[in-house]
């Protein structure tokens, strides 16, 4: 029989910690799962902590079943036992996992509870480390008040509305990257000045995407981050079968931001040394990912349900394959980026 999640085993070694925490991570994250496993073993754990934590905060924001009062309390006591009071964690965790709706992904009620666990490894983490997991979490949450109370079908206001929004949700993690690749490597660190000006288009271009592949879905839970600017002032009342003329140069102008976003980010991983072949590989596989939607949702950008534009499982192999096999060179990675992007159109923004 299935031990019952609440019966967590928290006087686990920090070894055992660590195992528990890389077998469950690829039940929350299928695409991370693929790519962090590409760093070097010392940026792994402490970016595979961040994740987590990261993904437990979006987890009391996303979740059906708690009040957004309650999302806003324990948002906050989330964030004070991160940065202030770790030992409270085994408190906060029971408190707060048996409230999560059962439609909440299993594994992500799962980690909740195991939130102790998460922490008990970021204790392990030199001072840089720590302040940099710290500050972008604390962004993230900085975002999720103001976003919550803005949700709705009718989408945000302007571009820079979604700019905003997209910093907060992911562009802040391309600087905490930044910070955590230059703590790792003297060589990074050379390069950490020109990288933090291009790390928040990493993480934009990523959320951009998402949006753009998760619209529908979103829909349906009853809120969109689709600009009305860009739009128009329709959004409430948007269904498939209302696609027209304008929602498809939304469409492109949406991808080319993206588009514009992720150039930027390939800048950004072209700035890691060519020695450092893992971190080369981590950034530009989430970036390949990201490219291949983008030219499949350029090609139907009427599509109601992801599965019609799914990534073919070939694409992914082939930028693993190529990565592996021609390695990580600036003229490989820049070739492979231009051949993907060939069916997006560079629009004058």
């Amino acid at each position: 029989m299935k031990k019952p999640l609440s019966q967590c085993q928290y006087d686990l070694s920090l070894e055992q910690a660590e195992d528990y925490l890389k077998t469950i991570f690829p039940r929350v994250s299928r695409t991370f799962a693929i790519t962090i496993p590409q760093l070097p073993s010392p940026l792994r754990r402490v970016v595979m902590n961040a994740y987590l934590l990261a993904r437990i905060l979006d987890t009391i924001e996303d979740d059906y079943a708690l009040t957004i009062e309650q999302k806003f309390y324990y948002g906050k006591k989330f964030i004070w036992i991160l940065e202030n009071d770790i030992k409270s964690a085994k408190e906060f965790a029971l408190e707060i996992a048996p409230k999560l709706s059962i439609q909440t992904n299993e594994a992500e009620r799962e980690l909740m509870y195991n939130l102790p666990l998460v922490l008990k490894i970021t204790q392990t983490f030199n001072a840089r480390q720590r302040q940099a997991i710290q500050r972008c979490v604390k962004i993230m949450w900085d975002g999720m008040q103001i976003f919550l109370k803005q949700r709705s079908e009718s989408g945000l206001e302007t571009l820079e509305d979604l700019n905003i929004y997209c910093y907060h949700a992911a562009g802040v993690v391309g600087e905490m990257l930044t910070e955590l690749f230059a703590d790792y490597s003297n060589k990074i660190a050379q390069n950490s000045e020109e990288m933090q000006k291009l790390a928040i288009s990493f993480g934009n271009g990523l959320q951009i995407t998402n949006i753009l592949l998760d619209h529908w879905e979103d829909r349906k839970e009853g809120f969109c981050w689709l600009p009305r600017s860009l739009y128009g002032n329709d959004l409430y009342h948007l269904k498939p079968e209302s696609y027209n003329e304008n929602y498809r140069k939304s469409q492109t102008v949406m991808v080319n931001i993206a588009y514009k976003n992720l150039q930027e980010a390939l800048k950004y991983t072209l700035l890691i040394p060519e020695s450092e072949a893992g971190i080369r590989r981590f950034l530009f596989w989430t970036i390949s990912f990201s490219l291949f939607s983008l030219s499949r949702i350029q090609e139907k950008p009427s599509f109601s349900k992801k599965e019609e534009i799914k990534v073919p499982r070939t694409n992914i192999l082939k930028v693993i394959m190529i990565t592996r096999i021609l390695g990580t060179g600036d003229k490989t990675l820049t070739n492979f980026f231009n051949s993907v992007s060939l069916t997006i159109p560079d629009l004058n923004l």
